[in-house]
C-alpha cells in the first residue's frame, strides 16, 4: 500500500479529535540540518558539504525508486533523472536488450501497452481473501494447511472493511460541513484558493461566513488542516470502493501472465503514471537539485533517480515488486529505496528471490518500517530483510523508522512510526518534510516512514559517491553505528504518555546521521 500522510482521527462522543505530531512549523529544510548548530534532528548534510567533502571527488550513484511514478519533469530533478543511454526513444524496440522497449527513463509495471495505467488497486488482504473464499466456497476442508490461513483471513477482512465503514459514516458529515464551509469562505474571499491567513483576516460578522471561519480555523487548532482532511477522507472512500472491494480487479489494464511470476517485458514506459505525488516526493528527498536557487536542496549532491512505477493507490503486488527490483539491479542501481508496505505477502518466496539477487550483487536495499505505530516483533510487515526459506537475513537491508524534528514533548521519533528492537535497524527524519510534488513545478510537506527511507538513501549515496570502495553491507553498519544514539527514554510510537528506551524501538538505538556516517567512512577507507 502507498503509505498514507499521516492523519489520525478520533470520533468521540460526536466530536472529531484531530491529532498531529507538531502545532509548530517545522522548517523547511529541516531533515538536512545538524542537532547541535540549528537545534533540530536533521542528519547534519548541510555540515557535511560545508566542512568535509570541498575537495573530494564523487561517482554518480543511482538510486531507484520504487515507487507511485515520479514526476520527471519537475524543475528541481532537472538532470537528476537516470538515463538508459543505449535506448533509443520512442523507436518500438528493445535497443539494449534488456526485455523492456524504450525504456529510457525506468519503468512502470503497472501500464499496459494501449497506454492505460492502473491508479487504484485492492490490499492484498482482499486478494488473499478472495483467492481463498473461492477455493474454500464448496468444499470447506479442514484438514487443508490453509483452511485456517482462510478463516484468519475472513476475520481480519470482515473487520478491516467494517471498520473503514465505520470510520466513513462518522467522518463523511464532519468532511461535508468543512466542504461547505470552504466554499462559503472562498465566495467571500473571491478566491479558489485560500489560506490560513486570509481567513484569519476576515471580519464579516455575518453568521454563515463567521462560523464557516470557525470550523475552518478550528480545525489548525486541533493540530490538522483542510488538506489532511480531505487527504483522510479520500483514503477512506479511496479504501472502500477499491482497497476492500471484492469485486474490484484492474489487473486487465496491464495485460502480463499471472501466471509466471517472472516476467520482462510487461507495463509501460510511463513512469509517471496518474498519481506521482509520493513517488515524486521520496525522489526529491534524496536528489532535488542542490546547486539551483528553486525549491528544496536534496540530500545527495551526485546522484541520479530511477523511476519505477509498481505501488498503486493501494497494496502493491508482490509479482511488480520482485520485477522492479531485478530491473533496478540490472540496469545499474546502487541503491533501491522502497517507500512502501503491507500486511499479507502471497509471494513473498519470489520477493525473497529478487532480493538475494539484489544482495548478490552489493545492492543497498531501503525499506520504510510503515505507518501504523505498530510493534514489528509482533507484526507483519512487508517485504523485509529475513528469507522465509533459510530464515537467514539480508546483509543489504535497512529498515527504516520515522523521527520527528521538534524536542517538544520529548517527540524524537514519530508517533506513527513502525519500530522493532531486532527489527528497524534506525531512524532518519520522516515529519513535515518539505519536498517536491508533481505538476507546476510545486512543492509540499509530507509525514511518513516513506520520507525517512528517502532521507536515508540520500545519506547511503552520499557515503557511496565520495567513498566508492565501500561495499552495501559496510554504508549499512556505518549509518548503523555512527547513528546518534540517545540513551534517555522516549515516546513510545502509539502510545499516549508511554516512554521507552531507543534502543527498544530500533536495533541502532539512534537516528541517522551524515556528518558521524562521513567521518567513520573516512576512518575505515584509509
Amino acid at each position: 500500500m502507498k503509505l498514507k500522510f499521516l492523519f489520525s482521527a478520533a470520533l468521540v462522543m460526536g466530536t472529531i479529535s484531530l491529532q498531529a505530531q507538531d502545532t509548530k512549523k517545522a522548517p523547511e529544510n529541516w531533515f538536512n540540518l545538524d542537532p547541535q548548530k540549528d537545534n533540530v534532528r536533521g542528519v547534519s548534510t548541510e555540515k557535511v558539504y560545508s566542512e568535509l567533502v570541498k575537495k573530494k571527488k564523487s561517482r554518480t550513484i543511482v538510486v531507484a525508486v520504487i515507487d507511485s511514478g515520479v514526476d520527471i519533469a519537475h524543475e528541481d530533478l532537472k538532470g537528476k533523472i537516470w538515463k538508459n543511454t543505449k535506448e533509443i526513444a520512442g523507436n518500438g524496440k528493445d535497443d539494449d536488450n534488456n526485455g523492456f522497449i524504450d525504456d529510457v527513463n525506468g519503468w512502470s509495471f503497472l501500464g499496459g501497452k494501449d497506454g492505460k495505467n492502473v491508479a487504484q488497486d485492492s490490499y492484498e488482504l482482499t486478494r488473499e481473501y478472495v483467492r481463498l473464499s473461492k477455493k474454500f466456497e464448496k468444499n470447506s476442508n479442514t484438514s487443508d494447511p490453509e483452511y485456517a490461513q482462510f478463516e484468519k483471513i475472513k476475520k481480519a477482512y470482515e473487520e478491516k472493511k467494517s471498520e473503514l465503514e465505520e470510520q466513513m459514516t462518522q467522518i463523511k458529515p464532519f468532511y461535508e460541513k468543512v466542504e461547505e464551509a470552504i466554499n462559503i469562505l472562498k465566495k467571500e474571499l473571491k478566491s479558489e484558493k485560500i489560506t490560513k491567513e486570509q481567513v484569519e483576516k476576515i471580519s464579516d460578522a455575518s453568521s454563515p461566513v463567521e462560523d464557516a471561519k470557525k470550523l475552518y480555523l478550528g480545525l489548525y487548532t486541533m493540530g490538522a488542516s483542510p488538506e489532511e482532511l480531505e487527504e483522510y477522507y479520500k483514503y477512506l472512500k479511496n479504501g472502500l470502493e477499491y482497497g476492500y472491494n471484492t469485486n474490484f480487479d484492474p489487473r486487465k489494464i496491464v495485460g502480463d501472465n499471472p501466471t509466471l511470476l517472472r516476467e520482462k517485458g510487461y507495463g509501460n514506459t510511463d513512469v509517471k503514471g496518474p498519481d506521482a505525488f509520493h513517488g515524486t516526493h521520496v525522489a526529491g528527498i534524496i536528489a532535488a537539485n542542490r546547486d539551483n536557487k528553486l525549491g528544496i536542496k536534496g540530500v545527495a549532491n551526485n546522484v541520479l533517480i530511477m523511476p519505477i512505477r509498481a505501488v498503486p493507490d493501494g497494496d502493491e503486488r508482490d509479482k511488480d515488486i520482485a520485477n522492479a527490483i531485478y530491473y533496478a539491479v540490472d540496469n545499474g542501481a546502487h541503491i533501491i529505496n522502497m517507500s512502501f508496505g503491507k500486511s499479507y505477502s502471497p509471494d513473498k518466496k519470489f520477493v525473497d528471490e529478487a532480493v538475494r539477487y539484489a544482495e548478490s550483487k552489493g545492492v543497498l536495499l531501503v525499506h520504510a518500517a510503515g505507518n501504523d505505530a505498530k510493534n514489528l516483533e509482533v507484526e507483519n510487515n512487508f517485504p523485509n530483510r529475513k528469507y522465509a526459506d533459510t530464515g537467514k537475513e539480508s546483509t543489504t537491508w535497512l529498515e527504516i523508522g520515522a523521527s520527528g524534528w521538534s524536542k517538544e514533548n520529548a517527540q524524537y521519533v514519530a508517533n506513527f512510526s513502525n519500530y522493532g528492537k531486532s527489527k528497524v535497524d534506525v531512524f532518519a527524519p520522516g515529519v513535515d518534510i518539505y519536498s517536491t510534488v508533481p505538476d507546476n513545478n510545486a512543492y509540499k510537506n509530507a509525514s511518513g516512514t516513506s520520507m525517512a527511507a528517502p532521507t536515508t538513501s540520500g545519506v547511503a549515496a552520499l557515503l557511496m559517491s565520495y567513498y566508492p570502495k565501500l561495499t552495501a553491507a559496510q554504508v549499512k553498519e556505518i549509518l548503523m553505528q555512527s547513528s546518534i544514539k540517545y540513551t534517555e527514554k522516549i515516546n513510545k510510537p502509539g502510545e499516549k504518555g508511554a516512554n521507552a528506551l531507543m534502543t527498544d524501538l530500533c536495533i541502532s538505538g539512534g537516528i541517522i546521521n551524515a556528518y558521524e556516517a562521513f567521518k567513520m567512512a573516512e576512518k575505515m577507507s584509509r
